[in-house]
């Protein structure tokens, strides 16, 4: 027996217990994996002597593994922060620098860049004027402060049903007179500068299935009748004259666009023997708006929520997944850098190919099992204790051959 032999039994029970207290010390950070000294025995042999009768010279620490086996998800009230439910690292942007993390706890810095806190910018997918998600290469995902301009009017769309039993108007049509018509209902569409306007619509019964629409814009009634609706004896609308959508343009004093111009369609109308009812009214146009609030979505979309009632998609995150996850470097502050060893990072939208989905409003937690780091404490610390017992036992032998009379 040999000294070589504890003291790399000793050291290795310490970087043994090292490791274990690190885990133990990163019990509670967010997104840590936990670790494991890999051990490996040596042996000193010529190239030519034989192996049988050698006892060996000790052991080695031959790496330092990392557990990537996902932890409890656990919810929290920032939106921002955000856990993986499965495969894959969020992509880091320091100065640079690219690298990857499992900890998602987020925020937004002053120039809207979304960040971890040690300053480094979330990297993922930007997006267009339109809001449409921009499939390119990645920068600093940036949610943008800017107003949601507004946007004129141009289809709308009204589903009814028009009572066939209701008698048919001879006169002239006339907004004041209420005579003049059978039914009304009323939208609001928006001009080029984001202004409100009441759409009023009225229908005449003309004859049997056959009825006219007059329109009014604020108030005041269009110079002439929309159009018709022809329905056919099983109730459905067979034709409009002219051809549906209808064509609407009315000067406007707000000093937006003027003429301002929208098309109007009756797609799923319909004639019965029932009561008038209006159950669709659609308008594409909208109001200015800002910024009130925003979410992200389980594929990563950031959906801004502006005070018009409208959302717009800002940016989406992306995740990085590695052939060879325990090839990553560890960097400090939960990052990860790629190597050689851990392959090129093969990166998408969350939930796309073998990447998981987000969960907003939740942390992926430590997946450090402390009931089993504090028994393999006890066990390296035994270990520990052993070997320095077999110098204490090689000083006892060194000892009694030096006092040899």
């Amino acid at each position: 027996m040999g000294f070589q032999q504890g003291l790399s039994g000793l050291f290795a029970a310490a970087r043994n217990l090292d490791v274990i207290g690190n885990n133990v010390a990163n019990a509670n950070t967010v997104g840590f994996k936990q670790g494991s000294a890999v051990f490996a025995d040596v042996y000193a042999n010529s190239l030519a002597g034989g192996g049988g009768s050698s006892p060996g010279i000790g052991v080695s620490v031959t790496a330092i593994q990392q557990n990537f086996v996902q932890g409890n998800v656990s919810t929290t009230s920032n939106p921002l922060d955000i856990a993986i439910n499965g495969n894959g690292f969020f992509r880091l942007d320091t100065n640079g620098t690219v690298s990857y993390s499992r900890n998602g706890q987020f925020h937004l810095d002053k120039n809207g860049f979304i960040v971890n806190s040690t300053g480094s910018k979330v990297t993922g997918y930007g997006v267009d004027s339109a809001g449409t998600i921009l499939i390119s290469d990645p920068g600093p995902l940036k949610v943008s402060m800017a107003d949601l301009p507004a946007t004129a009017t141009s289809a709308t769309q009204i589903g009814l049903n028009l009572d066939s039993r209701d008698p048919v108007i001879t006169g002239a049509f006339d907004i004041t007179d209420p005579t003049t018509y059978n039914k009304a209902t009323s939208m609001t569409v928006y001009d080029s500068l984001g202004n409100s306007h009441g759409f009023t619509t009225y229908y005449a019964k003309t004859a049997a299935n056959t009825w006219s629409v007059y329109g009014a814009i604020d108030g005041t009634a269009l110079p002439a009748a929309i159009g018709s609706l022809k329905f056919g004896t099983d109730g459905t609308l067979t034709a409009g004259t002219p051809a549906l959508p209808f064509s609407i343009s009315t000067a406007v004093t707000t000093g937006a666009t003027t003429p301002f111009a929208f098309t109007l369609d009756y797609a799923g109308a319909t004639q019965f023997g029932s009561t008038f009812g209006v159950n669709t009214l659609k308008q594409d146009g909208f109001s200015s708006g800002q910024l009130s609030g925003f979410g992200v979505g389980s594929d990563g979309t950031v959906q801004g929520r502006y005070t018009n009632g409208q959302t717009r998609n800002l940016g989406q995150f992306l995740l990085s997944s590695f052939p060879n996850t325990n090839g990553l470097q560890p960097l400090g502050n939960n990052a990860f850098a790629e190597t050689a060893d851990s392959g090129q990072p093969v990166s998408g939208a969350p939930s796309s190919g073998n990447l998981g989905v987000l969960q907003s409003g939740a942390v992926e937690e430590s997946n450090v099992d402390l009931t089993a780091e504090l028994v393999d404490m006890i066990t390296a610390q035994r270990v520990y204790q052993a070997n320095a017992q077999t110098i204490k036992t090689q000083d006892a032998v060194m000892n009694t051959l030096v006092n040899l009379r």
